[in-house]
C-alpha cells in the first residue's frame, strides 16, 4: 500500500480543518491558538482561514476557558478547547469534574455537552514541572468524562473528528514529545476511520508477552518488541488507545492469548491507569495467566528537573527487563 510520511502535529491539524469544514458550529479556543498556531503549532492556519470567531485567542485563565467551553456546548456548539501543557489544567479541574462532567447526569440526561478537551500531555521534551505531567488517571476516574490517547497520524487524524463528533465530553490526550515525529500515513487513510473512537488496536502481533500502553509510548514498546524479536522472544503490542471506555473485550482477548501481561505509561505506576489494568486482567482472566500482571511506568515522585527525566521515563531497558521477568514465571 502507498503511504506518505505525516507528523502527528500536521494530522491533528488536518483532522481539525475537516471537522470545522464539516460544522460551522466547530469552535476552537485556547492561549495562543488563534495568530500564533498554538506553542506546538497544531492550530496553525485555522484562524487564517476560519476566523478569529471560530479560532479564538483567550486569557491565561483555563477555568474560564473551559467555563466558556460549557456554555458554548449548552447553546448548540461543539467547542474544542486547548489546555496549553498538561500541568496547567488544575486551574479548570473543578470545572472539568464539577461542571463537565457532570451536567448530562445532573438533568437527568436532558442536557449534553459535546465538547473537547485537548491535553498535550507527558514529557521527553527537556520542559520544567507542569509542562511535562501524565495526569489522564484524574480523569479516567471520573465518571461522565471519556478519555482517550492518540499514538499516531493515523489515529491522530480520525480520533479528533471522532471526539468532536461525540455528543459527551472527551477528554483528547496528545502526546507532545511526538508531535514532529512523522509516521506511515497511507494514501486511502483519509476515506474511513480504522477503528472507533473507543477500540484498541493490535499494533504488533506476538504470542508470548502481551503489552498494553498508549500515547506517547506506543512507539517505544514497538522499539521493545522488535528489540527482544531479535532475542527470539515474541511480544505483542495493543495500543489501548482509550482509557475511559476501555476495550475489555480486546483487551482480555490479548492477556489470554500470552498469559503474560504488562501496561507501560509515563504516569506513576501507583494508582496510574496499569493499577485498574492490572485489576481487570486479573478478575477475568486468572487462570489464563502465567505471570502477574507488571507494570512499568514514572516513578512516585513529582516530575524531575529535565537532566533527569531519561531516569524517569520508562525506556528500551526498563521495558525490557519486565519482558525478561514475565517470561522467568
Amino acid at each position: 500500500m502507498s503511504t506518505e510520511k505525516l507528523s502527528l502535529a500536521k494530522a491533528l491539524n488536518e483532522g481539525l480543518r475537516t471537522a470545522m469544514e464539516r460544522d460551522p458550529k466547530v469552535v476552537l479556543m485556547g492561549e495562543d491558538v488563534g495568530k500564533l498556531g498554538g506553542v506546538f503549532r497544531i492550530t496553525e492556519g485555522l484562524q487564517k482561514d476560519f476566523g478569529d470567531e471560530r479560532v479564538v485567542d483567550t486569557p491565561l485563565a483555563e477555568s474560564g476557558i473551559v467555563g466558556t467551553a460549557v456554555g458554548l456546548a449548552l447553546r448548540g456548539y461543539r467547542p474544542v478547547v486547548e489546555i496549553q501543557f498538561d500541568g496547567f489544567i488544575y486551574p479548570g479541574f473543578d470545572q472539568i469534574v464539577s461542571q463537565v462532567a457532570k451536567m448530562h447526569s445532573r438533568s437527568g440526561g436532558r442536557l449534553a455537552l459535546p465538547l473537547v478537551i485537548r491535553v498535550p500531555y507527558g514529557g521527553g521534551i527537556g520542559a520544567v514541572e507542569h509542562h511535562s505531567e501524565s495526569n489522564e488517571a484524574y480523569f479516567a476516574h471520573t465518571a461522565g468524562l471519556r478519555v482517550v490517547a492518540c499514538a499516531d497520524p493515523v489515529d491522530a487524524y480520525w480520533m479528533i473528528q471522532q471526539a468532536i463528533a461525540s455528543q459527551d465530553p472527551v477528554m483528547f490526550y496528545e502526546p507532545k514529545r511526538r508531535y514532529h515525529e512523522k509516521g506511515d500515513f497511507p494514501l486511502g487513510a483519509r476515506d474511513a476511520a480504522p477503528a472507533g473512537l473507543h477500540e484498541a488496536r493490535i499494533v504488533r502481533e506476538g504470542d508470548q508477552v502481551t503489552i498494553l500502553t498508549y500515547g506517547s509510548m506506543v512507539r517505544t514498546c514497538v522499539q521493545a518488541a522488535e528489540t527482544a524479536a531479535t532475542e527470539g522472544k515474541s511480544v505483542q503490542v495493543l495500543n489501548l488507545r482509550s482509557l475511559n471506555p476501555l476495550d475489555t473485550d480486546a483487551i482480555m482477548a490479548a492477556a489470554r492469548k500470552t498469559g503474560r501481561v504488562i501496561v507501560v505509561h509515563e504516569a506513576s505506576t501507583f494508582l496510574g491507569m496499569g493499577a485498574e489494568l492490572a485489576a481487570q486482567i486479573q478478575r477475568e482472566c486468572f487462570y489464563h495467566l502465567q505471570a502477574p500482571v507488571l507494570r512499568v511506568g514514572g516513578y512516585n515522585l513529582p516530575y524531575p528537573p529535565s537532566r533527569y527525566e531519561r531516569e524517569f521515563l520508562p525506556d528500551l531497558d526498563r521495558i525490557l527487563d519486565a519482558v525478561d521477568t514475565s517470561l522467568k514465571y
